[in-house]
């Protein structure tokens, strides 16, 4: 697209500055440095590995840090006794107020049946466990919007899967039906299709789950069926990022700014003369005894610098930006990142509440999109979780803790006035549960009676002293 754009541009600077149907060297050199405006990295899922995981390390600092934290919630099986409260229940799940905390004890309750059920697999293929596997798909899923999970399964009917393996994203993909429809019932896509090299794996469609970011870039070639990068739009970002590194390292190769050496006065500089001065500078500069190697000359020199020094280019600002970019985008806080401008001035207290943000905003949806993706798609192939239904709990972060001191005294008040019931203040406080008669029952912790009982004590004595005067 920018190409023709560069074309009919060409076309219209031409009959401007050249005249006639050819365009001159003018029209090039412009055409280049607006060319140069764009950024020369090609968006698409391969980009985002090389030239972000691998080589940036803003890019992968936060992404190291959101697949770790991800691999560390635990999840849990459990047999699912009601589909709507366990709805109501995922959509409270991160909250940390009080009230919440409370009812999310009542609904898990109403939502499941008592105890865990183990996963089918005890790992999900024979070279990862399952904290491996979840971060490689948070992998995946950051850099390129999609994450292919390929259910490895017998020949047999109705066989149970054997193993389940994330499949690299930025290598696969879609294959479409003959004369797909993409607004139709059944689904367009034939099959899937691994490329590596010149080597190729086709994956039946039934045996692939695939898990993907929102994408408004329809067309008849089901573009709109891959998920989109959350890097796609911090590529620029990206490029700055390196090239503003690469060029530090060439600052420092240089020791200074560039320019040219010449002389003052009214005599010109012979090239002999010049490249005299440059390998001396060479010799001086190549041996670290700096000192003894200092050079003379009888013509009074001067230096014209043409590029600006560190300190006037500010590049560590344009870093600063652009990894506030990459974090904006990925939905993490710079602030985790040791970035002394950002972090500065925070005590526990914010720092914990910015880590709180991250695993509610970014960890969370994300392992909500792998619950339905495994409750819907996975569980169900095995008999064991048939009619159950896996999810993550973050409660157990140490970010994630309610002031215990508060929420126990907020809890016992309750419980003393009849509020909640001893079954109910356990599982608020992340206690087991007891599911017994007397322990489900609401009581109080003194005697209570009615306004019109209290005041009858009050009346009789001020008959008293009214008899007694």
């Amino acid at each position: 697209m920018f190409e023709g754009f560069k074309r009919g541009l060409k076309r219209r600077l031409s009959n401007l500055i050249g005249g006639g149907g050819e365009y001159n060297a003018y029209n090039d050199a412009l055409l280049s440095f607006i060319g140069t405006n764009m950024t020369k990295y090609d968006p698409s899922n391969p980009t985002y590995i090389e030239q972000g995981y691998k080589v940036n390390p803003d890019v992968y600092a936060v992404i190291r840090q959101i697949s770790t934290k991800c691999a560390d919630i635990p999840f849990n099986i459990k047999k699912v006794k009601n589909e709507n409260a366990r709805k109501q229940l995922n959509s409270i799940k991160t909250s940390s107020n009080f009230r919440h905390l409370v009812k999310k004890v009542e609904l898990e309750i109403k939502a499941y049946e008592q105890g865990d059920l183990e996963m089918p697999l005890e790992k999900p293929n024979s070279s990862q466990t399952w904290g491996e596997f979840i971060a490689l798909s948070v992998v995946f899923m950051k850099l390129t919007g999609n994450c292919f999970w390929y259910i490895l399964k017998p020949e047999r009917e109705n066989a149970e899967p054997m193993a389940i393996y994330c499949l690299p994203a930025h290598q696969m993909y879609i294959v479409l039906k003959d004369k797909p429809q993409f607004l139709g019932i059944e689904s367009p896509i034939g099959y899937y299709k691994l490329i590596e090299g010149n080597q190729y794996v086709d994956f039946a469609a039934e045996n692939v789950i695939h898990i993907k970011n929102p994408n408004p870039d329809f067309d008849m070639n089901g573009s709109h069926l891959y998920g989109q990068s959350d890097l796609k739009a911090a590529l620029k970002n990206i490029q700055t990022s390196n090239e503003g590194l690469d060029n530090n390292i060439k600052r420092m190769r240089n020791s200074g700014v560039y320019g040219f050496i010449h002389s003052k006065g009214q005599h010109v500089m012979t090239q002999e003369q010049a490249q005299g001065v440059r390998e001396k500078m060479q010799m001086m500069d190549a041996d670290p005894e700096r000192l003894s190697n200092i050079a003379g000359s009888s013509a009074e020199l001067g230096f014209t610098r043409l590029s600006l020094t560190t300190d006037e280019l500010k590049p560590f600002d344009y870093l600063n930006y652009d990894q506030k970019a990459i974090c904006n985008v990925l939905g993490w806080s710079v602030k985790l990142l040791n970035n002394n401008d950002d972090s500065n001035g925070l005590n526990n207290g914010a720092m914990n509440e910015e880590r709180k943000r991250c695993v509610t905003d970014t960890a969370m949806p994300l392992l909500g999109q792998f619950e339905e993706a495994l409750n819907t798609s996975f569980l169900p192939l095995f008999k064991s979780t048939q009619g159950a239904a896996l999810s993550f709990d973050p409660t157990e972060l140490p970010e994630m803790q309610a002031d215990m001191e508060k929420l126990s005294k907020w809890l016992y008040e309750g419980l003393d006035r009849g509020v909640y019931n001893r079954m109910t203040v356990q599982g608020a406080m992340r206690f087991p549960m007891v599911d017994t008669p007397e322990m489900q029952a609401y009581t109080v912790a003194q005697p209570i009676q009615r306004l019109e009982d209290a005041l009858i004590p009050l009346e009789d004595d001020l008959s008293n002293v009214s008899d007694d005067n």
